[in-house]
């Protein structure tokens, strides 16, 4: 039997997986987001255990994974990512004296905290790279819902390095990008060359999308007088259901979309403004906010070619092909799982 990995994401909204299979060609064979109900968490954070359990439950039997092993893609604007340069040492040394050394970096004490450092380059006894922190609580209370669903993580990744790998395919080896994936609370941007993150931004910004619009009309009530979610949809390669909401609009003129068009171009302008920097010949685009009117605001604010990226461009699938947000929402879902599938 074929070996394959799930790549999880938990939004305030929904949680969402992909399964890939494992190997040097990774194909997608089965995908779901399962809806949840308004307080049950934020962006990578569970308030609601028992709610988010029992998503999960639907989410695994709903898309009919075949593993049990998942990887936790964490986005959240509590997370703490920058550049960091510190002395050249083994790994196994640098991971006991991060602690040490960031400690006046973070917004909580090192020892409540998660760290990692991926390194990008090396001038003399120096390396230079992304320091990536995130509260140990969040995390903890994830990786403890999931084993209460019999679910196990076998990693965690920041999501936006998921992007960087999923789009890498799309663009020419030496060539700069950035990849943007709009949710409704968080746009995370990362800048890239051959799939290596270079740079990375989390902005809380909100924009509408069909589950954030489902959210404000909270939860539909049924005949008998109990509430079920108005949105539910999952994916497998005998299964599709569609949301009922998939044809809502945005308005091109909303605030959200103004803020987010305006805080992508003075990010992109800022990497591109530092020294040896190389500005990105294109924007890839993708997540649920990415859908109807985001483009055309977009373009008129970033002077970069923009492209928008559904999980059908970066990933074969045996699965019924995702449509709508969904499609777009599993970009960065897949590029997580793809941390494990392709080792």
């Amino acid at each position: 039997m074929t070996k394959t990995i799930v790549g999880l994401e938990v939004t305030e909204e929904s949680v969402r997986a992909a399964e890939v299979t494992l190997g040097r060609k990774p194909q997608l064979i089965a995908y779901g987001e399962v809806p949840l109900a308004p307080g049950s968490a934020r962006d990578s954070e569970v308030l609601d255990q028992g709610s988010v359990a029992v998503a999960l439950r639907q989410l695994w039997t709903g898309a009919r994974f075949k593993s049990r092993a998942a990887v936790l893609g964490v986005a959240s604007r509590r997370i703490l990512v920058r550049e960091y340069t510190t002395q050249a040492m083994r790994p196994d040394l640098l991971r006991e004296a991060l602690p040490y050394q960031v400690q006046d970096l973070l917004p909580v004490p090192a020892s409540q905290a998660v760290l990692d450092f991926y390194p990008l380059s090396q001038q003399g006894d120096q390396v230079s790279g992304l320091l990536v922190a995130a509260v140990a609580e969040s995390i903890e209370q994830i990786i403890s819902t999931l084993s209460r669903v019999k679910v196990r993580t076998q990693a965690v990744d920041l999501a936006a390095f998921g992007l960087a790998r999923v789009t890498a395919p799309l663009a020419s080896p030496d060539e700069t990008v950035a990849t943007v994936s709009i949710g409704d609370h968080t746009t995370q941007v990362v800048v890239s060359r051959a799939g290596i993150p270079q740079f990375v931004r989390i902005l809380p910004i909100d924009v509408e999308t069909a589950a954030s619009r489902r959210h404000s009309l909270d939860l539909d009530v049924d005949v008998d007088g109990s509430k079920t979610p108005a949105l539910e949809y999952a994916g497998s390669a005998g299964s599709t259901q569609q949301t009922r909401t998939r044809g809502l609009l945005r308005s091109a003129t909303s605030p959200g979309l103004s803020d987010l068009a305006a805080r992508l171009r003075s990010t992109l302008s800022f990497f591109a403004s530092r020294p040896g920097a190389s500005a990105p010949s294109q924007v890839f685009v993708t997540g649920a906010g990415a859908a109807d009117a985001t483009m055309p605001a977009l373009a008129s604010a970033i002077d970069i070619p923009l492209r928008l990226v559904n999980v059908t461009d970066v990933i074969s699938t045996s699965a019924a092909p995702p449509a709508g947000e969904v499609s777009l929402n599993l970009v960065g879902t897949v590029g997580i799982a793809l941390g494990e599938a392709t080792r």
